[in-house]
């Protein structure tokens, strides 16, 4: 009897397992069915259906290959509630993504030779200071560990606010006085990782302190503008000119979050509005500096140093895989309705870029990186 038990729930267990696998096969013709030398895949649901599935009303992708955008699709809508589309230039959040490309400013004020990435950042910002304690007394908080997630510093993650309530200023969010706790040392710096969003509020701070540029500005003059990320902005909250081309937020239900979408102060951490077209271009401007193909936004030396790996493969903003030739680099991000990832393959010049515009995005994003790597051989 016992055996009987235990074998059933075996069978039971394994087709659970198929049945989940099975809806992890997305037709790859749902993406790009005119891929040239791409063979379609014939079993499988269509995005359209998993979108519906998981609530998630649009999606916009972005793929390269060999260091060229090979194509751009959007699919479904922007705003539940008008039925506005979503098309390749619509703007989604970021969300976490902007750590790595806002990180490119503090590696540029490093090549000028204006902050050093092991200094204690105290020296470096004006007026608000980390407070120091018996945590910090060998060992300081410095940018290569607010880069890298090993500062011990506190505050994980941001919730962002509604589109009435005010936005408070950076300093007002370090000191705790925004909708988040005070950003502060409680591991000793450099001991171990531990993911903080405080932290890069904090480089944010030395961004500006340094450049005396408010952080949308010297994003826009030194790596937005360059890259010809044309489509993206760290304004917060987003001029009212680009809100007709901005997706709503939509929460698990599939439904507009109140306002449309949160508002994020904390730029650097979570206050980027851009496009998978765009993010594609930073993608491989970073595959060309690396691999010699041209001069960038940084010296090949100062990526070389970013793609370096640190505890928990993390490097200098972006996270990390892989060895050699497949080193891949590449990083999520979650805002209120949105979720997003890009993946690059940093010496290959491959990137797929996914952004959605629904709390429920994640595990979509996973069955279409696993259906579109698959069809590639990635």
């Amino acid at each position: 009897m016992r055996l009987k038990k235990a074998l059933l729930v075996s069978i039971i267990g394994y087709l659970i397992i198929s049945c989940q696998s099975e809806k992890r096969k997305i037709k790859f013709s749902s993406f790009e069915s005119g891929a040239e030398g791409i063979a379609e895949q014939e079993t499988g649901y269509d995005l359209s259906a998993r979108m519906e599935d998981y609530n998630v009303p649009g999606v916009s992708i972005a793929l390269a290959r060999h260091g060229k955008i090979e194509w751009v699709r959007a699919y479904g809508i922007a705003n539940e509630e008008n039925g506005q589309k979503v098309d390749v230039n619509t703007l989604f959040q970021a969300g976490s993504i902007s750590k790595p490309i806002a990180a490119l400013a503090a590696l540029q004020l490093f090549e000028k030779g204006l902050v050093r990435l092991d200094e204690d950042v105290n020296n470096y910002l004006q007026g608000w200071k980390i407070e120091n304690n018996d945590l910090t007394k060998d060992e300081k908080v410095t940018l290569e560990r607010i880069l890298t997630h090993t500062a011990g510093l506190t505050v994980h993650g941001f919730p962002g606010y509604r589109q009435y309530e005010e936005l408070p200023e950076i300093e007002e969010v370090l000191n705790g006085e925004g909708n988040t706790s005070k950003v502060k040392v409680n591991r000793i710096p450099g001991s171990n990782w531990k993911y903080s969003g405080g932290g890069y509020s904090i480089m944010e701070k030395v961004i500006e302190d340094v450049s005396g540029l408010p952080l949308e500005e010297y994003m826009n003059e030194n790596v937005l503008g360059p890259l010809s990320m044309n489509n993206s902005t760290f304004k917060q909250p987003l001029s009212e000119i680009r809100h007709s081309s901005a997706s709503a937020a939509h929460n698990s239900r599939g439904k507009v979050v109140s306002g449309l979408w949160h508002n994020y102060p904390e730029q650097a951490a979570a206050g980027l509005w851009t496009t998978p077209n765009d993010l594609a271009k930073y993608c491989i401007e970073i595959h060309e500096i690396l691999t010699g193909r041209k001069e960038g936004i940084l010296k090949k030396e100062t990526i070389e140093l970013m793609l370096t790996k640190h505890e928990r493969q993390w490097g200098l903003g972006p996270r990390l895989d892989k060895e050699g030739d497949s080193l891949l680099f590449g990083h999520g991000g979650n805002n209120k309705g949105f979720a997003n990832n890009y993946t690059s393959f940093a010496y290959l010049g491959n990137s797929l870029i996914i952004m959605t515009n629904g709390d429920n995005g994640g595990d979509l994003i996973d069955e279409i990186q696993k259906s579109i790597f698959t069809a590639y051989q990635w």
